[in-house]
C-alpha cells in the first residue's frame, strides 16, 4: 500500500505514543531565541574579529619596530603617522579575513554529518536545488546599480545634514602599497566577508524558519545595524547622524537579500556589493584624484 501523507496524529499512529503538545508559550520562546541568534552571531564574529585583529597587528608591528608590546601606555614611543595609518589599513584588512575564516568555520559546525557538499550549500557556493533566476538575466541590474546607489546616498545624507563626497581624500600618510591595500579592503575583501557573514551564515540561519520576504529583511536589518557607529559623527552631530551610514545602505542591503533569495547563489551579491563600493569610492575620491 502506498504510503499515506503526512497528518494531524499521524506521528502517533505509527509510534503508538502521542507527542506532547507544543504549547504557545515554548514556540514563542523558541522563535525569539531563534531571531536573537541571528542578532548575535554576526556581533560575536565581529566582535572576534576585531580583537583578534587589532592587537596582533599591534604586536607585530611593535616587534618590527623594536618596542616593547606589553610596555606602558605613558612609557611609549610616539609613533609615525604614516605607521599609523598603515596600522589601520592592516588591521581592517586583517579583521575582514578572520571574520570570514569564523564564518566558514561556524558553517562548517553547523554542516557537520549533514554530507558531501552541505557546507558549499549552507553558504550559496553550490547549484540550487530549486530552479532559481538565472544569474546572467540579472547583469542588467550592474550598469544602473551606481546611479540608483548614489542617488540614494545622496539624498539621504542631505536630508540628515550629513557629509557626504566633499573633500573626501586618501591619507597622504599612506604609502602606495597601503593605497592599494586600502582599495582591496573596500572594494574586494569587505563585500566576500560581509556577504559570507550576512548573505551566507545569517542567510542560512534565518531562511530555515522565516519566509523569504522575513529572511531578506532580517538580513538587510542586521546587514545596515551592523554599520552603526563605525565612522565619527560631526561636532554638534543630531542623533540622527548615527543613522545615517544604515540608512544609505538600506536600498543595497535589500536588493542583496533579493538577489540570494532570486538566485540561490552567494557570488551575485558579492558582485554587486563590490561594484556598489567601486562605483562609490570613485564618486568620493574621483575630484581629489583629478586635482
Amino acid at each position: 500500500m502506498a504510503d499515506l501523507p503526512p497528518s494531524e496524529g499521524g506521528a502517533s499512529a505509527h509510534s503508538g505514543t502521542e507527542s506532547p503538545p507544543i504549547t504557545l508559550a515554548a514556540a514563542s520562546l523558541a522563535w525569539f531565541g531563534r531571531m536573537l541568534g541571528l542578532v548575535l552571531v554576526p556581533l560575536v564574529i565581529l566582535v572576534a574579529a576585531t580583537f583578534i585583529a587589532g592587537p596582533l597587528v599591534r604586536l607585530v608591528g611593535d616587534w618590527r619596530l623594536g618596542i616593547d608590546p606589553f610596555m606602558p601606555t605613558q612609557l611609549r614611543p610616539r609613533l609615525p603617522l604614516a605607521e599609523l595609518a598603515a596600522r589601520g589599513v592592516v588591521t581592517d584588512v586583517l579583521r575582514q579575513g578572520v571574520m570570514a575564516l569564523l564564518v566558514v568555520g561556524l558553517a562548517a559546525l553547523a554542516c557537520r554529518g549533514a554530507g558531501p557538499g552541505a557546507l558549499a550549500r549552507r553558504l550559496g557556493f553550490a547549484e540550487p536545488t530549486l530552479p532559481r533566476a538565472s544569474t546572467r538575466r540579472l547583469l542588467w541590474l550592474l550598469p544602473l546599480w551606481p546611479l540608483i546607489h548614489i542617488t540614494w546616498v545622496t539624498a539621504t545624507a542631505a536630508a540628515l545634514n550629513v557629509n557626504f563626497a566633499q573633500g573626501v581624500r586618501i591619507s597622504p600618510f599612506l604609502s602606495p602599497t597601503m593605497v592599494t591595500l586600502w582599495f582591496a579592503f573596500a572594494v574586494l575583501l569587505a563585500p566576500i566577508a560581509e556577504e559570507l557573514l550576512l548573505r551566507g551564515e545569517v542567510y542560512a540561519r534565518a531562511s530555515s524558519f522565516l519566509g523569504p520576504a522575513a529572511t531578506i529583511v532580517v538580513t538587510a536589518l542586521i546587514f545596515c545595524l551592523a554599520h552603526v557607529g563605525l565612522e565619527p559623527a560631526p561636532r554638534n552631530a543630531s542623533a540622527l547622524n548615527a543613522l545615517a551610514r544604515p540608512l544609505t545602505l538600506l536600498p543595497l542591503a535589500l536588493t542583496l537579500g533579493w538577489l540570494r533569495w532570486r538566485t540561490g547563489r552567494l557570488w551575485p551579491c558579492i558582485l554587486l556589493h563590490a561594484w556598489s563600493n567601486l562605483a562609490l569610492v570613485a564618486y568620493q575620491l574621483g575630484p581629489a584624484l583629478w586635482r
